[in-house]
């Protein structure tokens, strides 16, 4: 039977009770990172009973509170800030060090650390080379030298536009376990930065996996809209202006609906998101004092399974965050898309939706309106194509868990799709 040293001297066995880390930025108020975990857990504790979990993670309380699994946190001290004055340059120099430490010897403890889904080797929305692609080098460097089998499943990847950027993008794939993607769109990322991704694989989203609610179509003049605190994707831009634009533009278009006949439910994707939500209702209060109040409603959304209930009696919506988008799906909504990244667009065509997108960056809202009118006029057959597409997932989805079973666990007879035979062999494997 065999059997890893701990640190102290102890031991563990890896055949019985495999120690599993969860790893990434959760626990943040990011709903579709939290999904992904919640998917990763429903399969661990139904797949792996015995395993011995923890996580490591951004806010460690909320993860051992809301889904019951030991947590540490990934750093203690903030992770960028305004001032550039030499004892916050040291003290931010320490930090990286320490982090470095703590993620290594956090890694050591285990046979298996699982990264569930999120844009973990994703370059959007203002990230540096020392934030999220360092840390995540220094994770998958950490398994191949402890030999802990560290996986990123079903996970998302662009192209960096800065060559650190690339390089420890493309070294923590290198160097992780186990490799899969949730979209071609990721897979060819990673391969232009020079990974060969031949034995990899591409599934759907991790939150697909998780329980739908019985799908009903909504009313059909309520109207769903997902709204995001968005401030533009490159920090060399104008955070504040871009804000200013986007916001606006979703004002005027929510008073378009009202004005309409559309009763409006808001909801977010993610806790920061939240401030839009109250400027949005702020606007109508100045600009449609005589509204009645129940026309426009934001339930408080903090889990995935808040955002469905939140987003089911709409009958059409309209989203931002990637997650608000793959929550609508599943729902079976007809929708559209205002994406801050390639990966909304490439998540719509999928679903047959491609005609029903926009970039947030060059909103037109004439252009919205005439897009939600057609969606509004096709919607019974959009939505048979959604779904349609939905059940189109579901052997995809048992696929990545059989194999995450087969490559991780070693538990026998993997399923078999008609998206081909399973890689039962790791990307860069060790034994």
């Amino acid at each position: 039977m065999s059997r890893f040293g701990l640190p102290g001297g102890g031991t563990r066995d890896a055949r019985d009770r495999p120690r599993v880390g969860l790893f990434g930025n959760l626990g943040s108020g990011n709903i579709g990172n939290d999904a992904s975990l919640e998917a990763m857990l429903k399969y661990l504790r139904a797949d792996q009973p015995g395993a011995i979990l923890d996580a490591m993670c951004t806010v460690p309380d909320t993860v051992k509170h809301r889904y019951g699994v030991p947590a540490v946190p990934m750093r203690w001290l903030p992770p960028d800030d305004a001032q550039a004055s030499a004892m916050m340059v040291a003290r931010k120099s320490l930090a990286k060090i320490t982090a470095t430490i703590r993620i290594a010897s956090w890694v050591r403890r285990h046979e298996v650390v699982i990264v569930p889904g999120m844009g973990v080797l994703e370059t959007t929305l203002r990230t540096r080379p020392w934030q999220g692609p360092y840390t995540m080098f220094v994770l998958c460097v950490s398994g191949r030298i402890f030999r802990t089998k560290v996986a990123l499943v079903s996970v998302g990847a662009d192209v960096g536009s800065e060559r650190l950027t690339r390089l420890l993008v493309t070294g923590a794939g290198r160097f992780a376990f186990y490799r899969s993607y949730r979209d071609e769109l990721s897979r060819d990322a990673m391969e232009q930065q020079g990974l060969d991704t031949s034995r990899d694989r591409v599934y759907p989203d991790l939150a697909f996996g998780l329980p739908v609610p019985s799908s009903v179509p909504g009313a059909e003049r309520t109207v769903g809209i997902g709204l995001m605190d968005y401030s533009g994707n490159d920090v060399h831009g104008q955070p504040d202006e871009i804000r200013a634009s986007y916001v606006e533009k979703m004002k005027s278009f929510t008073r378009w609906l009202v004005d309409n006949g559309r009763r409006v439910r808001l909801f977010v994707g993610d806790n920061a998101d939240e401030t839009v939500v109250e400027e949005i209702l702020a606007d109508l209060r100045t600009h449609r004092p005589d509204l009645d109040p129940t026309w426009v409603v934001a339930d408080p959304v903090v889990t995935f399974a808040d955002l469905m209930g939140a987003m089911e009696p709409a009958g059409t919506v309209v989203a931002t965050r990637y997650h608000n988008v793959v929550c609508a799906l599943m729902l079976s909504k007809p929708m559209i898309s205002i994406g801050y990244a390639e990966k909304n667009a490439v998540l719509m065509a999928d679903a047959g939706l491609a005609e029903y997108c926009q970039s947030v960056d060059s909103l037109d809202v004439e252009r919205l309106i005439a897009q939600f009118t057609e969606l509004e006029r096709h919607a019974a057959r959009l939505r048979q194509r959604v779904t349609e597409g939905n059940a189109a997932k579901v052997p995809l989805v048992e696929d990545q868990l059989a194999e995450l079973s087969a490559v991780l666990f070693r538990t026998p007879a993997p399923a078999r799709s008609a998206a081909g035979p399973l890689s039962l062999n790791p990307p860069a494997g060790f034994d």
